[in-house]
C-alpha cells in the first residue's frame, strides 16, 4: 500500500468534514449537508461517501473528491502540503528526505530566516532614521495607510548608500553568498558586492503560504528609476509563480467567492485596509496561467482592475496586446485579450475586466470613495464585452470604416471561444452595437482551421463546449480500478492522450478531464502527463518520470507494474481506453443519480416542492448518460463492420 492510500485509508471523511463545520446528517449509506464552499442555507447539496472516501457538492462548486481535495480546496493548500497535514493526523510516517532534499530544505529555510530578518530591518530603518520617517510620512500623508496597516505588511525603508544591508548582516554572520542567493545583493562588474536596494520603500513579499520569498521596491527619489525595483529571480523568488497579497487574500477570496488583480503593491494595500480583502496583484508581469491557477484553487470568479493605461482603451487598440512600462522595467504588463480567453477556458473560469475612471489607481478609487470601488467591481465586464466597449468609446459608429474595424478586432475573440452559445451571444451583441445585420458578421468571420490554433485542443480538453463536466464519483472497486487502467496506458503511451481526446470528441463527448478521476493522486497523475504533452524538451514517458512528486512514486510504479502486457495493436488499445472512460463516467453518473433522487425526495419531504434544483441535475445527469450509451452502442456497431 502507497503512502497516499494508508493516509485514504486512516482518515474518516465525514470526521474530517464534520470537523470544518459542517453539519452532516445520515441518509443511507451517505451522508449529506450543506456545502462549506458556497453560500446555501435551502437545499443540502454535500454530499459525503464514507465507504469510498469521497465526497460531491451538486450545487454551485460542482465539484468532488477524496480526503485530499477536500482539504486542498477548504485551506488553498497544494497537494504535498496536504498530504503533510493529513499524514500527521493519521499518524503515517512520511519517507524522509534524501539527502539533498534535506540539504535544500535547510538552505531555503537558511534563506527565508534572512528574509525575515530584512524586513526587521528595514522597518527599523523606516522608524528611526530621517529618510525613513519621511517614508513614513509619504504613506501615511500620500497614501492614507494607517500605522496599523503600515505595520501589518511589514512595510520599511532601505536607506541610501551602497553597503548598509551588506555590512548589517555579514556582520551577523550571514555571507555574501547568502545575501546573494536571497536576492538582497548586486554584483560589480569590477567584483565586489553592493546592496540592490537604496533609498526605497521595502514591500515584503511572501508565498500564499505567508513564507518570505523576496522584495517590491519603489524609489523615493522623484527622479529614481526605475521606479519599483523586484527582487531578482531567485530559488524563492519567482514572479511568475507569485501573486502579491495572497497569503493575507485566500481567505477573504474564498469567502467573496471573487478574486481581484491590480497592477501595484499599494493598489492591494488601500483596498486591504478599507476591508476589500479579496486583492492581490501580479506585481508587474503579464498575467500568468501559473497565478490563475493559483487563484482557481481559491475561486473561478475573477476581476481585473488593472490602472487606465493598463487594460484601457490605447492599449486595446494598439492591437489588444499593447504594453505599458513595468513596474521594474524588466517585464511588461499586459492586457492581452485572447491570452486571457484562453487562461479563462483552459481553466473554466469565469474572467471580467472592471473598467477603471481614468487617471486613478484603485488605491486612490478606495480611498475616495469605498463604496465606488465596491460598485466598480461589482459591474465587472466579461473580456469580450470590455474590448467592445473600449473599441467603441468615443467613436463614430455610423461610419462604415469604424464598424469594419471594430469588427475585425472582435470577430477573431468570438471564435475563439470554446463555448457556441457565448459566441452567439457575443456576436448578436456586437451587430446590435455595430447596428448591422448578424448574419453580415458570420458571413464575413474567416473560417479557422484547428491546425492553425494549435492552442484549441488544450482549450476543448479542460472546456467542454456542449456539455457540463461531471467528476465521477464511484466506488472505489470498480471506479479505482478504471482509474488506474486509463493511468497506466497514459503512462506508457502518453501520445496516445491526443488521439483518446479526438475519439471522445467524435463520439459528442468531452475530452477526458482531471475531473474524471475521482482521487486527488489521478488527478494530479494526469495533469503531469497532460504537461508532457505540452513540450518538447524531452520524450512524454520520461518527462512524466522526471516531473512526478516524490509522493507519487509509489503510484506509479503500481501502474507500470499493471500496464505491462497491453495490447500491441493502437487502434485496438486505443478503442479499450475509450470503453473505459465511457464506463468510468457512467459509473459516477449512475451513483450521482442514485444520490440525487434521494436529495430530491428527502426535499419533498421537507416541503421543498417549488425547489427544481435536484430535478434540472436529475436531467442533466440523464442526459448525459443518454449521450454515453449512444457513443458505446456507435463504438458496438463500428465493430461489427
Amino acid at each position: 500500500m502507497s503512502t497516499v492510500d494508508e493516509v485514504k485509508s486512516r482518515i474518516d471523511i465525514v470526521d474530517l468534514v464534520s470537523e470544518s463545520g459542517v453539519k452532516l446528517r445520515k441518509s443511507g449509506r451517505s451522508y449529506s449537508g450543506f456545502c462549506p464552499f458556497h453560500s446555501n442555507t435551502r437545499t443540502p447539496a454535500f454530499v459525503v461517501w464514507p465507504e469510498t472516501g469521497t465526497w460531491r457538492c451538486f450545487g454551485e462548486c460542482n465539484e468532488g473528491g477524496d480526503v485530499f481535495k477536500f482539504i486542498m480546496k477548504k485551506e488553498g493548500w497544494d497537494f504535498k502540503e496536504s498530504l503533510r497535514y493529513l499524514a500527521e493526523r493519521a499518524g503515517v510516517e512520511l519517507q524522509p528526505y534524501s539527502p539533498q532534499q534535506e540539504e535544500t530544505k535547510e538552505k531555503y529555510d537558511h534563506l527565508r530566516a534572512l528574509l525575515e530578518d530584512t524586513v526587521l530591518f528595514y522597518r527599523d530603518r523606516m522608524l528611526n532614521t530621517p529618510d525613513g520617517k519621511e517614508t513614513l510620512a509619504y504613506l501615511r500623508e500620500k497614501r492614507g495607510l494607517s500605522d496599523a496597516t503600515i505595520e501589518a505588511f511589514g512595510l520599511g525603508y532601505a536607506p541610501k548608500g551602497w553597503d548598509n544591508a551588506l555590512r548589517h548582516f555579514t556582520a551577523r554572520g550571514y555571507s555574501e553568498q547568502d545575501l546573494m542567493d536571497a536576492g538582497l545583493l548586486s554584483e560589480r562588474d569590477s567584483g565586489g558586492y553592493y546592496d540592490r536596494f537604496r533609498h526605497r520603500l521595502m514591500i515584503p513579499i511572501r508565498d500564499q503560504r505567508g513564507r518570505m520569498a523576496g522584495f517590491g521596491a519603489r524609489t523615493m527619489d522623484p527622479d529614481g528609476v526605475p521606479k519599483y525595483l523586484n527582487s531578482p529571480q531567485t530559488a524563492l523568488f519567482d514572479k511568475g509563480r507569485l501573486l502579491y497579497g495572497l497569503d493575507r487574500a485566500r481567505k477573504p477570496i474564498r469567502a467573496a467567492d471573487q478574486a481581484v488583480i491590480v497592477e501595484g503593491y499599494l493598489d492591494v494595500i488601500a483596498p486591504h485596509q478599507a476591508g476589500f480583502e479579496n486583492v492581490v496583484s501580479p506585481m508587474g508581469t503579464a498575467l500568468t496561467e501559473a497565478q490563475l491557477r493559483l487563484l482557481k484553487r481559491f475561486t473561478r470568479r475573477i476581476v481585473l482592475a488593472l490602472d487606465p493605461d493598463a487594460a484601457g482603451q490605447k492599449a486595446v487598440l494598439r492591437g489588444l496586446e499593447a504594453a505599458r512600462q513595468a513596474m521594474d522595467h524588466e517585464t511588461d504588463l499586459r492586457f492581452d485579450a485572447r491570452g486571457l480567453l484562453r487562461h479563462e477556458a483552459r481553466l473554466q473560469a469565469d474572467l471580467r475586466v472592471a473598467n477603471l475612471p481614468d487617471n486613478l489607481d484603485p488605491d486612490e478609487i478606495v480611498l475616495r470613495n469605498p463604496d465606488e470601488w465596491a460598485h466598480l467591481i461589482e459591474e465587472a465586464k466579461p473580456i469580450v464585452t470590455h474590448v467592445m466597449e473600449t473599441l467603441a468609446a468615443g467613436r463614430d459608429l455610423d461610419d462604415p470604416k469604424v464598424k469594419t474595424e471594430i469588427a475585425a478586432r472582435v470577430l477573431p475573440l468570438i471564435g475563439d471561444l470554446p463555448n457556441p452559445i457565448e459566441r452567439d451571444t457575443y456576436r448578436q451583441q456586437l451587430a446590435r452595437m455595430l447596428k448591422v445585420d448578424e448574419r453580415v458578421l458570420i458571413s464575413g468571420q474567416p473560417r479557422t482551421s484547428r491546425r492553425s490554433r494549435p492552442y484549441r485542443k488544450r482549450v476543448k480538453a479542460e472546456a467542454q463546449e456542449d456539455v457540463p463536466q461531471t467528476a465521477a464519483v464511484a466506488a472505489v472497486s470498480p471506479a479505482r480500478k478504471i482509474e488506474s487502467y486509463c493511468l497506466g496506458v497514459l503512462f506508457r503511451k502518453p501520445d496516445l492522450l491526443y488521439r483518446l481526446d479526438r475519439a471522445l470528441q467524435e463520439s459528442h463527448l468531452g475530452p477526458l478531464d482531471f475531473e474524471d478521476f475521482g482521487y486527488t493522486d489521478h488527478q494530479m497523475f494526469l495533469r503531469v502527463i497532460r504537461q508532457s504533452l505540452e513540450q518538447d524538451k524531452v520524450e512524454p514517458h520520461d518527462y512524466v518520470v522526471a516531473n512526478l512528486p516524490e509522493a507519487l512514486a509509489d503510484l506509479s510504479n503500481d501502474l507500470l507494474a499493471q500496464s505491462e502486457e497491453l495490447d500491441p495493436v493502437e487502434e485496438r488499445l486505443l478503442e479499450e481506453v475509450l470503453r473505459s472512460v465511457i464506463k468510468l463516467r457512467r459509473l459516477g453518473l449512475n451513483e450521482n443519480l442514485n444520490q440525487l433522487r434521494f436529495l430530491q425526495e428527502a426535499a419533498q419531504e421537507q416541503g421543498n416542492l417549488c425547489d427544481t434544483s435536484y430535478q434540472e441535475l436529475v436531467l442533466q445527469h440523464a442526459r448525459l448518460l443518454r449521450d454515453l450509451d449512444q457513443a458505446n452502442r456507435r463504438l458496438s456497431l463500428r465493430r461489427l463492420e
